[in-house]
């Protein structure tokens, strides 16, 4: 006879992208239908073909820093200003989102009862300080010795997870993985094993900021993935996904991370619950080019729907991948239609990068903490710049207005490069199931 697995919950959460650092702001401008696409700011070579994305280069992490003063104990404060004061600009958003996802899960203060070696640290992203490390490329090539001095260490991944790890006295596992535009949600299946199988009580799922190159953008462009045609000029219609006019995603910065704790755990210290977390499925497509494929994508639904005991009837919110590109998001309602059948007409179905862009990394997590808010308040975000639907996407995608429903059971799909796919499940948490 199996033992029942442990069963995990969202109890803290912390989000930066240009339209709100902060839960409350974050949501309310998500329902307002508020794009946070403008031109870049840090972008420096006319050349690029693209222009537009949700920039965060000029955000203000010493102040943001200065605002946590009160909610945090002492040390953590003392040492969130002195690791963030010294981090590239992707590891400062990595500790700030973490800082703020500890305090709303009602952790801080509390790390005297909380033992530091069964709280985990997971990031999931790679390639993270891309235009920290050009930029001392760059440097190095003119002047050797005027590069940063700490280069060596602060321009790898892992230094987002020790960076988090020390802010918070975690002491548990610390790692990132990577998975493209799944590589949040690939964190989040290893923060379930970890608290499932290796003995931890908390687990930190991180989605940083991508700092992209000036050449990143460009070779995406070229690749013909991401828009620069015909929006530079108005970057808010940018990100337009499910409509006629849709040419490419659009990059953008945003971070977010989810707080996720050991049900009993939670319940033992009062802890405020967001949602449980069912399960999370990764699979592949067995191809390395950037072509979506629907069947690997049903593939991989399907298979996290049995894996969770959960039947297609039962899901009634998916919050989606819809990446605003004219393949990706046709064949995502594709895969939905394969998986639900006729229950896919039935679904409320949005897409958050109509707003945010594409988080590209972070973006299963960044769009958690919007699908866990819309659970929390009862009312769906719209997808904007739906201005004329593509007539092959039949499904109800709350097309530019915000439409009031209580979530259930959310699906979230996140699907990378490659054919590197990971969905995951949220149910609303509902005590008399204890």
């Amino acid at each position: 006879m199996s033992l029942q697995p442990k069963r995990i919950v969202v109890t803290g959460m912390g989000i930066n992208t240009p339209i709100g650092d902060n839960l409350d702001d974050f949501y309310t401008n998500l329902i307002a239908g508020k794009s946070a696409i403008t031109k870049w700011k840090w972008l420096e070579n006319d050349a690029v073909y693209s222009k537009v994305g949700g920039d965060l280069s000029e955000y203000n992490a010493k102040a943001k820093v200065a605002s946590l003063k009160d909610a945090l104990a002492p040390a953590t404060h003392k040492r969130l200003r002195q690791l963030v004061k010294k981090a590239p600009f992707s590891t400062k958003i990595s500790a700030l989102v973490s800082a703020e996802a500890w305090i709303d899960a009602g952790l801080s203060g509390q790390e005297d009862k909380l033992d530091p070696t069964r709280r985990a640290t997971l990031v999931g992203g790679h390639n993270l300080n891309e235009r920290y490390f050009t930029n001392n490329y760059e440097t190095f090539l003119d002047e050797p010795d005027y590069i940063d001095s700490m280069a060596a260490l602060l321009m790898l991944d892992t230094d987002h997870a020790g960076t988090v790890s020390e802010v918070l006295g975690n002491q548990g596992a610390a790692y990132t993985l990577g998975g493209a535009c799944a590589s949040a949600n690939v964190a989040l299946r290893n923060c379930l094993d970890e608290i499932r199988h290796h003995d931890h009580d908390i687990a930190l799922c991180v989605g940083p900021v991508l700092d992209f190159s000036q050449m990143g953008p460009h070779a995406m462009a070229m690749m013909g993935a991401i828009t620069f045609a015909s929006f530079n000029d108005t970057p808010e219609k940018a990100s337009r996904p499910y409509d006629k006019l849709r040419e490419g995603f659009v990059p953008s910065h945003g971070a977010a991370c989810l707080v996720l704790e050991e049900l009993g755990h939670a319940l033992e210290r009062g802890a405020r619950i967001y949602a449980e977390v069912l399960g999370c499925t990764s699979t592949s497509d067995g191809c390395h080019l950037p072509s979506p494929s629907t069947e690997g994508q049903a593939r991989t639904v399907a298979r996290l729907l049995r894996r969770c005991e959960v039947e297609p009837e039962q899901v009634d919110f998916v919050c989606a991948h819809a990446t605003s590109t004219p393949l990706g998001d046709l064949s995502e309602v594709n895969a939905l239609k394969t998986v639900f059948g006729d229950h896919a007409y039935k679904l409320k179905i949005n897409a958050p990068k109509s707003m945010l862009g594409h988080t590209c990394w972070s973006a299963p997590a960044v769009e958690i903490v919007a699908g866990l808010l819309q659970m929390k308040h009862g009312k769906l975000h719209p997808s904007i710049n739906v201005d004329d639907i593509d007539p092959a996407i039949d499904l109800d995608v709350c097309a530019n207005e915000a439409v009031d429903h209580e979530i259930q059971i959310m699906l979230k799909n996140s699907f990378g490069f490659g054919g590197l796919n990971c969905c995951s499940l949220f149910r609303r948490f509902d005590k008399s199931s204890l």
